[in-house]
């Protein structure tokens, strides 16, 4: 990825200049059986049926492109944490986001990031983590989140909003948006950020089941690391923020169409992890392989499940050359993607 990354071989996709990655959470497999002390733990059930379950949960990263190109970058595992009772404590979302986003910052220190996060993440100390690592962030920003910087755009949306309207696609769109929000958090509020929030109310058309035509509705909000203005709005909120549903359709894929991604492969920990990161490493390449010049048209005519097939058959059967194979596999390669 460094090597495609330095190539240049996404700059179409990217968002103010920046890479767009997703981070989200996502639950491996559960089960009623201890097989590894690092499995986390919850009390499931009512009443009599109520007992315990054991599941492994991990935080997941993903580079989530406008085009609809999604590549799996990182996987954190959360692990019940071992030693004495004050150390035994369930692993969280947050504390992986901290190991996760130490580890993207050391493989890729000086990359232009644009982080896309969901509510959770919709706090000071991520907030402030982001601009350590000199990252840009949207981060989703639920109705109930913040309620202080709600507050605030709220009363100076009459006085300083900016509001833009367009038609995108089938949908009619109005952006509102409020700079410099300052909002307060830590200890007595102590610690103080400048964000800058935006709202999108959109409608569009549809026809129901009965052919009648109704309008649907939808709104979104999102925290900003970055000034919005006329000039970025659209293509940080509809071709950024936005997109981080990418990472949740990867997820998808991995778990119902031939990756196994719910299955542990192994029940030992170590062996479980491997196998996981196998399975996304075959996502990485199957991706790849589907957004490529060369392999476009064979991937539209036989679907990803029969590409993949008839690249088999083809290394398989006696009609390769293998001195011509020998001598391709020699030069340099070139990876180009639509």
């Amino acid at each position: 990825m460094r090597r495609l990354i330095r190539g240049k071989s996404f700059r179409r996709y990217l968002i103010n200049h920046c890479h767009p990655i997703a981070i989200d959470g996502s639950q491996k497999l559960a089960g009623d059986t201890l097989w590894a002390e690092e499995l986390l733990q919850r009390s499931v059930g009512k009443d009599e049926t109520r007992h315990t379950q054991y599941f492994v949960y991990l935080l997941e990263a993903s580079l989530v492109f406008h085009g609809g190109l999604v590549i799996p970058l990182l996987s954190e595992f959360l692990e019940h944490a071992l030693g004495d009772s004050e150390a035994q404590k369930q692993d969280c979302e947050l504390r992986g986001f901290v190991r996760l986003s130490d580890r993207l910052k050391r493989l890729f220190p000086r990359l232009p990031i644009l982080l896309v996060l969901d509510g959770l993440y919709a706090n000071g100390l991520v907030m402030q983590r982001c601009l350590r690592a000199h990252w840009q962030f949207m981060i989703v920003l639920k109705d109930k989140d913040l309620p202080s910087v709600w507050e605030e755009f709220r009363a100076l949306q009459p006085r300083q909003s900016q509001t833009l309207q367009q038609n995108w696609g089938q949908r009619q769109q109005r952006f509102s948006w409020v700079n410099d929000i300052d909002y307060a958090y830590g200890s007595n509020g102590r610690c103080r950020l400048k964000r800058h929030v935006v709202v999108c109310e959109e409608s569009w058309e549809r026809v129901d089941q009965q052919a009648a035509i109704v309008t649907e509705r939808a709104r979104h909000a999102w925290l900003s690391s970055q000034p919005l203005s006329r000039e970025n709005v659209h293509e940080r909120c509809n071709l950024g923020a936005r997109h981080r549903w990418g990472i949740e359709a990867g997820f998808l894929v991995e778990k119902h169409q031939g990756y196994h991604y719910e299955h542990a492969f192994a029940l030992d920990w170590n062996a479980m992890r491997g196998y996981h990161l196998l399975m996304r490493l075959a996502h990485v390449f199957n991706t790849l392989a589907r957004f490529t010049r060369q392999l476009r048209g064979l991937y539209r005519q036989f679907g990803v499940r029969g590409a993949i097939a008839f690249i088999r058959n083809s290394c398989a059967a006696p009609w390769l050359d293998p001195a011509r194979m020998r001598g391709l596999l020699a030069k340099p390669s070139l990876l180009q993607l639509e």
